[in-house]
Order: structure tokens, then sequence, then C-alpha cells
């Protein structure tokens, strides 16, 4: 999963340099507020980018002392960090810009040059996001993209996907601003154009923040993955039933489950027999389920 983290990361980052160059270049020549918007838009892409790599980095130092379970939610702290520089790095600012160049209009220089740039980075932020979709169509199964969003937690992939969308939506508000202010000569339709993409990232920006901070705050494993251990457990033939079946989300591929189940034959087993039932249990279940990374089986009679 790392490794593919990494790939998709390292892709968007790279289109947004370029892209982010060529749009400084854009806004400098033709003065337009929607490049200017844009521009900003990609460089606060690629600080986004740089924090994401920052925190797959944390993610994967060893449990220590300090963090017995990891530090795997260190990278949803840096997603959580890159909503927040989503919306006030590129959609706050936008917002802003859009309503000042509407109060004070500015004819957009050079428009043929804005266009070509615009046209240029909806080509790369379209391949960047097709990555990205690709990336999301492998894992999400048979369920919708939306619930997909919503259920995953793989926040990387997630914010990854929700940036090149809101770039590919951004790029199409500029291009059509952009284009009917040089039609029209009517400067306010770049202010507009202007505001439209700073709405959309303040949207996305949102979104982001509350699927993340649900992980952030110990989200429960996904209901699947809940079923398969249940699933696992009912098939093991020391155990009457599942009493209680808890997960946590650690980070990305890495679930902590506690179970508390009542075996079929407690009272006939030494303590010792017991001991290899349950860790026989334990090593079944993260055979079946690789995300298992920590397991903490308790025997009892009732919940």
């Amino acid at each position: 999963m790392a490794g593919e983290g990494t790939g998709y990361i390292l892709r968007a980052l790279g289109a947004n340099f370029m892209i982010a160059c060529a749009k400084g270049v854009g806004a400098f020549i033709t003065g337009s507020a929607s490049m200017v918007a844009e521009t900003i838009h990609s460089f606060s892409d690629c600080a986004n980018q740089l924090l994401l790599l920052l925190g797959l980095k944390k993610a994967r130092t060893p449990p220590s002392d300090r963090y017995p379970l990891g530090r795997g939610r260190e990278l949803y702290f840096w997603s959580f960090m890159v909503a927040m520089l989503l919306f006030l790095g590129g959609g706050a600012y936008s917002i802003y810009e859009g309503v000042h160049k509407l109060m004070h209009p500015q004819p957009v220089e050079n428009p043929l040059v804005a266009i070509s740039i615009l046209g240029f980075a909806l080509a790369i932020e379209g391949w960047a996001l097709a990555g990205a979709y690709k990336a999301v169509r492998a894992r999400k199964g048979s369920r919708s993209l939306v619930a997909y969003l919503k259920e995953t937690k793989d926040s990387d992939l997630v914010v990854i996907f929700g940036e090149d969308s809101a770039a590919v939506l951004g790029l199409a508000f500029a291009l059509i601003a952009v284009t009917v202010a040089w039609i029209t000569g009517e400067h306010h339709w770049d202010a507009l154009g202007t505001l439209c993409i700073g709405i959309v990232l303040v949207g996305v920006a949102v979104f982001l923040a509350v699927e993340v901070k649900s992980l952030l705050l110990g989200e429960s494993a996904d209901p699947l993955m809940l079923r398969e251990i249940e699933k696992v457990a009912s098939e093991d033939p020391h155990v009457e039933r599942v009493l209680r079946a808890l997960t946590v989300q650690q980070g990305p591929g890495e679930v902590m489950v506690a179970l508390k189940l009542k075996f079929r034959d407690e009272l006939t087993l030494t303590t010792s027999q017991l001991v290899d039932v349950i860790n026989a249990f334990e090593q079944k279940l993260q055979t079946r389920v690789p995300d298992v990374k920590w397991c903490f089986v308790e025997p009892d009679h009732s919940d």
C-alpha cells in the first residue's frame, strides 16, 4: 500500500509543480485573477503532497514504548493539515481575490497565452486524476465512488483524488472564465471564475476535513472486515460465539482487534491448552485478514 501511495502522490506532485510554474508565468504575463488563483492552488497542492509524503514516512515508524501501536494515525493528522491548507491557502484566498477583482476589475492581457496554459494544465491534471481514479477503482470493489470515499481508511488516496478532482474543476472554470472575458470584453467574468474556483476548493477541503477527522479520532474498521473477522471466529471449532468485537483503524492497512469469545470446551481445557487455542486463533485471524496487526482475545462466558 505504501508503495502505491508514494507512486500516485509523486505523480500528482510532479504534475502540480509543472503546472504551477506554467500558471505562474501565465499569471505574470496576463494579469488574470483566475490565473493567479490557479497558480496559488497548484503551489498549495505541491505543499500538500509533500505533507502527505511526510505523513506516509512517519506512519511507517515501528512501534515503540511511547507508541505501542505504532504511528499509523500520523498520516491522518497530515491529511487533515492538507485539508486545512487547501481551505485557507487555496479556497479562502481565491474567494478573496475574486471579490477584490469584482470590485476592481482589470483586463486580461494576452488572453490566448492564458487559454493555452490553462489547456495544457487541464491535460496534465486530467492525466494525474486518471491515475488517482485508477487506484480508487482498484480498491473500491463493488461500492459506488461516493460510498468508497466516505468509508475508505486510505486518507492519502482520498486527499489526492479530491485535490485532483478540484484541480480539474478549477481549471475548467478558469478556462471558461478567461475565454468568455476575452470574447465579451467584460472583465468581471474573470473574477467570477476565481470565485467559482474558491468555492470548489472550500467544498473539497471541508469534505476532506470531515472524513479525515473521523479517522483521526479512532474510527472502527471497515464493516466488511468486521464480518470477515466474525466469520473466522464462527469457523473455529473451539469458538462457540463472539460475545463482543471491537476494531480500531490505526492507519491505512493497520487494524487493532479486541475480541471477547465464548469457547466451547473452556471448562475442560487447562490454562496452557486455552492459551494454545487462543494463539492458534490469533494466528489464523491475522493470516485471513492481513490488515489485523494487533489482536487481543479475552475468553469469557458473557459480554
